[in-house]
């Protein structure tokens, strides 16, 4: 009788690890993900003087969408070539670059901007709620969305932003 007891324990206790696997896998299947050639998603971030932006107001530019973080060596080498690609479109009215910090402080990666001498815009997703709309699964991670709102591309790991194929991707979305 207490063999029989231990046996249907054991099955509920595995049922159980089954069914709550299941719906952690579910849940992790049907977290959001930036598309592309779908509308991108929406964010709410803040920049240095916590002014808020969100993507809906920047329509009718393209806009460079860069996750990083300033503990993230790929994202460091990454840096460089996106100030590049910043310098290159930075008086171009049609062209918007947010950089996000991700799972930053937002005071020591400011730190590191200054001591590269790197000046391109970066704001905040406090809530982490940005990266989670996008998908982000790590950082670098970038998105170049065009001026209708759609993401046209989805990169994840490093670039080179001064290469002439991205600096042409940007150029043509511009003139679109």
């Amino acid at each position: 009788m207490k063999a029989k007891g231990i046996i249907l324990m054991v099955i509920f206790l595995s049922g159980l690890i089954v069914l709550f696997f299941g719906i952690r896998r579910e849940e992790t299947s049907r977290r959001p993900s930036a598309t592309v050639g779908l509308d991108a998603p929406e964010v709410v971030l803040r920049d240095a003087s916590g002014k808020a932006f969100t993507l809906a107001e920047l329509k009718g530019s393209v806009v460079f969408v860069n996750f990083w973080a300033s503990w993230c060596e790929p994202c460091k080498e990454e840096i460089p070539s996106i100030q590049g690609m910043y310098n290159h479109f930075r008086n171009d009215g049609q062209f918007r670059m947010l950089t996000i910090l991700y799972k930053d402080e937002s005071q020591t990666a400011r730190a590191f901007l200054k001591e590269g001498n790197y000046d391109f815009p970066v704001l905040t997703d406090t809530d982490g709620r940005s990266a989670m709309s996008y998908g982000v699964t790590g950082v670098p991670e970038t998105y170049i969305v065009d001026k209708k709102g759609i993401l046209r591309e989805k990169i994840i790991g490093p670039a080179d932003w001064t290469s002439p194929q991205a600096i042409t991707l940007i150029a043509n979305l511009i003139k679109e």
